[in-house]
């Protein structure tokens, strides 16, 4: 279900003090992503600052989200946090709302054991809702291993990973691991997505995709077509956007980009800060490229 582009969407917010919701540009950002070829949608992952939304406002994005989608492609909500009782709260109400699955961050700051990493994925997937695990070191201070990778998808609704290390050999290491398994593998870095793919994972989860969609999708369908050398041309056409996209925090350049293209984004939230002026005309260069 969960293979192929899938955007981790932006949450628009109005530039006013409260930073509100943006819905109308929420929905208007959906359906250009639609109208693109992407292949799922993820609302409410780190790109789209989940970390500063209210209950309710992570509630509200994910269920305008499976509004807008109506099925067309498959829906996996973010709802991790560093709290598992919170964490249960989220997967309920995106199990409540339809959503198809939920993409599920190890646990922050905290830092689990291994036992309490496995608990707290079980605890989750027991809920019977397909469960994607989200490694990426950077940003939660633990790698999840490939052993204890295989050990989670031993249990039926722990159906993939995304996978943000940047170690290619240990991604190669889960994808050889669970290969007797309907166990999906997605790249959690734009720039890996190609190499991921050759390994035999399924995809990525995306941030380039917010201004790119298209050209993402056809990489990917190039791929899977056997036209390796259309897909490699289209990964180096678009590696500067890689790039661009990390020239600060993520989803400060991101949602910088998005504005710059005339869809809603709106500011970020603290504690992120807006794009510093130097890097906004770097922006620009680079989507100069694209336009």
């Amino acid at each position: 279900m969960f293979k192929g582009v899938l955007p981790a969407i932006i949450t628009p917010f109005k530039d006013n003090p409260e930073r509100d919701l943006d819905i109308e540009g929420l929905r208007s950002n959906m359906r250009f992503l639609l109208s693109q070829g992407v292949h799922g949608i993820v609302p409410c992952g780190s790109t789209g600052e989940s970390a500063t939304l209210t209950f309710e406002e992570h509630e509200k994005v994910i269920g305008e989200t499976i509004d807008i989608v109506d099925g067309r492609v498959p829906v996996l909500a973010g709802t991790g946090s560093n709290n598992t009782a919170e964490a249960l709260r989220f997967t309920k109400a995106a199990k409540d709302l339809g959503a198809d699955g939920v993409l599920v961050i190890s646990p922050y700051y905290n830092k689990p054991n291994r036992s309490g990493l496995i608990k707290h994925y079980t605890a989750l997937a027991d809920l019977d809702i397909p469960v994607i695990l989200y490694n990426v070191p950077g940003r939660t201070g633990q790698n999840i291993l490939p052993d204890l990778v295989s050990e989670l998808a031993g249990h039926p609704n722990i159906v993939g990973i995304k996978e943000a290390s940047g170690n290619i050999s240990q991604i190669s290491d889960i994808i050889e691991t669970t290969r007797d398994e309907e166990f999906v593998v997605l790249s959690g870095d734009d720039g890996m997505t190609l190499p991921i793919l050759a390994l035999g994972g399924d995809g990525v989860i995306s941030v380039a995709a917010n201004i790119e969609p298209r050209r993402m999708a056809e990489m990917y369908e190039a791929f899977k077509s056997g036209d390796l050398e259309t897909a490699k041309r289209i990964h180096f056409t678009l590696s500067p956007l890689f790039r661009g996209m990390f020239i600060d925090t993520n989803p400060i350049p991101v949602k910088t980009a998005v504005g710059l293209r005339g869809m809603a984004a709106g500011p970020v939230r603290l504690p992120l800060d807006s794009l510093e002026r130097s890097k906004i005309e770097e922006l620009k260069k680079v989507l100069g490229n694209y336009d």
